[in-house]
């Protein structure tokens, strides 16, 4: 049995510890009221987490566009799935103009562009009421490839590419394009219309006047598919992103091509100081305005404009320089 003195001691003691927690709680409810709330914060007052806890992210963010931007993408998509499993980030490659559609329509949070946004598209979305911020996010040199086996090109000038590509074009054999080349049927793999390099292939070698469409040449929105075409073909030639052709070397010649100033080769350093010419252009990822005030959508462009500039060399195109990604990071605080 306790003796008198010793209850009071507990009794005390008890009366202290009440007090101490009617005081915390009272902070706590008191600590909600300082300041505005930000569903984005890593430092949440109202439950007094640790100034260095992230917050828990959950939801799906989709993506849709650019298959030149894809690699970009999806990497940037994987390292921020591992900080943040619970969101979902899909990745389609429906082509630069596809992915506008989807995105004008409200359907897609993020596009994929390797070239800006045209006026009807961007009059598509007004009409929409979708209201969007555009990012640059690497350099790429739209890449004139053959295959290993072609053993007689060492380099093409805009007016023989022009000449083998552009709509009404009589080139049958790659003799027709130069008298020394072999009296041998080309085979020409391009992407498809719904395509930004497509586009940008149109304009900066063809001048606006469309890519033939007869039975030499074959089309696909994938790149891989195009890889493929011309790796198996040795009087075969198409064109794509510089990463695929960077990671397709074993299969792949890069062909070298004069704009007027000499034969150059793609490579980091003529893509980024712009020698590469005219092919050398930016990419891009335009995000829903919109979206980009779920916290998912928000952290996950902030993620991707913080690092891709890594994950552009890593996956074969050309960090931009760290003042611009400054400036582009500044457009989504």
């Amino acid at each position: 049995m306790l003796k008198k003195k010793s209850f009071k001691g507990i009794l005390m003691l008890s009366m202290v510890a009440v007090l101490v927690f009617a005081a915390a709680c009272g902070n706590s409810a008191n600590g909600g009221n300082n300041g505005s709330a930000n569903t984005g914060s890593t430092n949440n007052a109202a439950t007094n987490a640790p100034a260095d806890e992230t917050v828990k992210l959950a939801g799906e963010v989709k993506v849709d566009g650019s298959s030149t931007v894809f690699p970009l993408t999806e990497a940037a998509a994987e390292e921020f799935n591992k900080e943040h499993p619970d969101v979902r980030v899909p990745v389609g490659v429906s082509g630069t103009g596809g992915g506008f559609k989807q995105f004008c329509a409200g359907e897609i949070a993020i596009a994929d562009a390797s070239r800006p946004i045209k006026e009807e598209e961007a009059a598509a979305c007004k009409t929409a009421g979708i209201e969007y911020t555009e990012l640059s996010v690497a350099f790429d040199g739209l890449s004139v490839v053959v295959s290993k086996d072609n053993d007689f090109i060492d380099h093409l000038t805009v007016e023989e590419l022009n000449k083998i590509f552009v709509t009404g074009s009589t080139v049958k054999t790659w003799k027709d394009v130069r008298d020394t080349f072999p009296a041998e049927p080309i085979v020409m793999f391009s992407p498809g219309a719904d395509s930004g390099t497509y586009d940008y292939f149109n304009e900066a070698i063809l001048e606006k006047a469309g890519i033939r469409n007869d039975k030499a040449i074959s089309f696909s929105e994938d790149d891989n598919a195009l890889v493929q075409g011309v790796a198996g073909s040795k009087y075969g030639i198409g064109y794509f992103g510089f990463a695929y052709f960077e990671e397709n070397q074993d299969k792949l010649k890069v062909v070298p091509v004069d704009g007027g100033s000499g034969a150059i080769t793609p490579s980091h350093d003529t893509i980024k100081d712009g020698t590469y010419a005219p092919l050398s252009r930016p990419l891009f990822i335009y995000a829903n305005n919109k979206e980009l005030e779920r916290p998912e959508v928000k952290e996950f462009v902030k993620f991707y404009i913080n690092n891709i500039g890594t994950f552009a060399n890593e996956v074969g195109y050309v960090a931009l320089p760290d003042e611009q990604y400054a400036t582009e990071a500044a457009k989504i605080q």
